[in-house]
């Protein structure tokens, strides 16, 4: 630690006013955040740096000489602002407190339902990935990457056997081992067949991410691990972190806009081959972070990657469920399926508990999600059909118009910021379906920017309704006097459902007492064939 400030003070030439030791993970490097002198940031100095303390000094160098090359390719990492002549203490720039992982708490504790903001902050880091993946390997020596400059078929399988010794001979499942050898072979040959020259993280995951600035800007640290290696492997680390949860359908968005940033940087292979190599990297993935588990949880006692575990062996239930990836390697898919049996790591049952008052409820996590977001969206009104559309116009004067089908009354928008031309003497007497109100409304232009939004609501929203089965949905449009601006909405949002989807809408000018329907589109028996 001394060694530490003494480097502080010969790169600042000030004491520090306050030295915070910053919470340890998996490594053995001690982090600490060095406080300013007031002197010091009054000179230009910044506020605060992150001093780091290494126990390997090939490590360290790995970790100093990518922030310096990244840095130089201008990057989203950290930099360097001095290093001890041994390499085994720097200090680097302080990115703030705030990393990715902290920022998903909300969505992580809710069983994997992420909000819009942290959905956000996922798709911006992933479309930032291959920026330093492929970029970041430009001009790279990867004679300096530790401990080895390339992901081979050696490193895979100190990996599996990695898995094999700390997770599955633990865990008390007998299985053959020359069978699983010949497997584990197999897969590593697999997994190192196809050539690519990206920058492998390695430990690409959201406690390895940072937000800094008001845009919260991810940046990138802890890479001392990486090497040369396909692009595959960090997307399948990232997405598939244990205690993320994320659901399918997100991971599915996340892989999308993955697979569209990487176009940005080198010719992508397409969809199917990419999806293909990415399972094979997913499973890879989670029998290494099984070993990691095993090692870290049950010989080194620490809980946090004990309670890993669970969501760890869900990830592999379910890619034994829904992939044929391990199809491949039959013995292994028999070793897998065999260990997902195991009682310590069934998956728990919920128990229901009955309350004094009659109601039952359970004492798992209420926002458990359906793996492949089936039921959990489902209800006792799905599968009714077929869906009926109901557009009203109507003056506010006079109240929103009543629902009649008990479901709640759907969407009501206010056509009042819109042009009116009821305040013309010669569209007084005309409403929103005469021809020159409709050409004085669409020359105007507010009252289509106006619809073009409610179009795209409109469309996803009875999508939804006839993919589940509803019977009944109902629009209301509301302006001054239900006579121009909303019956010209009316109709046209009205017009614009049947012609696209085929099925019946109700349209109704309520103050103007026109009613009208719009058949379903009558199916021929012929058709299709």
């Amino acid at each position: 630690m001394d060694a530490l400030i003494k480097l502080f003070k010969e790169w600042s030439g000030a004491e520090p006013s306050q030295i915070e030791k910053l919470p340890g993970a998996g490594s053995n490097r001690e982090y600490y955040r060095i406080t300013m002198a007031e002197s010091a940031v009054e000179k230009g100095l910044p506020k605060s740096v992150i001093g780091c303390i290494g126990t390997s000094r090939d490590e360290n160098h790995a970790f100093i000489y990518l922030t310096r090359h990244f840095t130089k390719r201008q990057l989203p990492v950290p930099q360097i602002m001095s290093v001890s002549s041994d390499e085994l203490r720097y200090l680097q720039t302080d990115l703030g407190a705030m990393s990715l992982f902290d920022a998903l708490r909300g969505g992580r504790e809710a069983g994997g339902r992420y909000n819009e903001e942290e959905r956000l902050l996922l798709m911006k880091t992933i479309r930032e990935l291959p920026n330093i993946q492929m970029r970041g390997a430009r001009g790279l020596d990867w004679s300096n990457c530790y401990p080895q400059p390339e992901f081979d078929q050696d490193s895979v399988l100190f990996d599996l056997n990695y898995f094999k010794y700390c997770f599955l001979k633990p865990a008390g499942l007998d299985f053959h081992e020359l069978k699983l050898e010949a497997n584990f072979r197999m897969l590593a040959k697999d997994l190192t067949a196809e050539s690519c020259d990206a920058f492998l993280y390695r430990d690409f995951q959201a406690r390895n991410v940072m937000l800094s600035g008001p845009d919260s800007t991810p940046y990138f640290i802890d890479y001392q691990g990486g090497r040369r290696g396909p692009f595959y492997y960090d997307l399948a680390s990232f997405l598939w972190q244990a205690s993320a949860r994320y659901p399918d359908k997100l991971r599915r968005e996340l892989i999308a806009e993955y697979y569209d940033s990487l176009k940005n940087y080198t010719e992508v292979p397409s969809e199917r081959h990419f999806m293909e190599q990415l399972d094979l990297f997913v499973l890879f993935r989670i029998l290494q972070v099984l070993g990691a588990y095993g090692f870290r949880g049950y010989f080194e006692r620490k809980r946090h990657f004990i309670d890993s575990i669970p969501p760890a062996m869900t990830n592999l239930r379910s890619l034994l469920t829904n992939s044929t990836v391990v199809d491949a390697y039959p013995y292994l898919k028999e070793v897998l399926s065999g260990l997902c049996n195991l009682p310590q790591y069934a998956p728990k049952e919920e128990t229901v508990v009955s309350r004094a008052d009659g109601y039952k409820t359970t004492d798992t996590n209420v926002y458990k999600p359906h793996p492949m977001d089936g039921p959990a969206t489902f209800s006792k009104y799905d599968g009714k059909g077929p869906l009926v559309v109901r557009v009203f116009s109507f003056s506010f004067r006079k109240g929103i118009p009543e629902d009649e089908s008990g479901n709640g009354g759907g969407y009501v928008f206010d056509c009042r910021s819109t042009h009116n031309p009821g305040r013309y003497e010669p569209y007084k007497q005309l409403t929103g379906l005469d021809e020159p109100v409709i050409r004085f409304l669409e020359d105007d232009g507010e009252i289509t920017v106006f619809l073009k939004n409610i179009y795209k609501l409109a469309d996803a929203h009875v999508e939804r309704y006839l993919q589940r089965g509803f019977t009944s949905l109902m629009f209301s449009f509301g302006c001054t006097g239900g006579q121009h601006r909303s019956v010209y909405s009316a109709q046209h949002l009205g017009e614009h459902i049947h012609q696209k989807y085929g099925i019946e809408v109700r349209i109704c000018h309520r103050e103007q007492g026109i009613n009208s329907i719009l058949p379903a589109a009558v199916i021929s028996n012929n058709e299709g064939k």
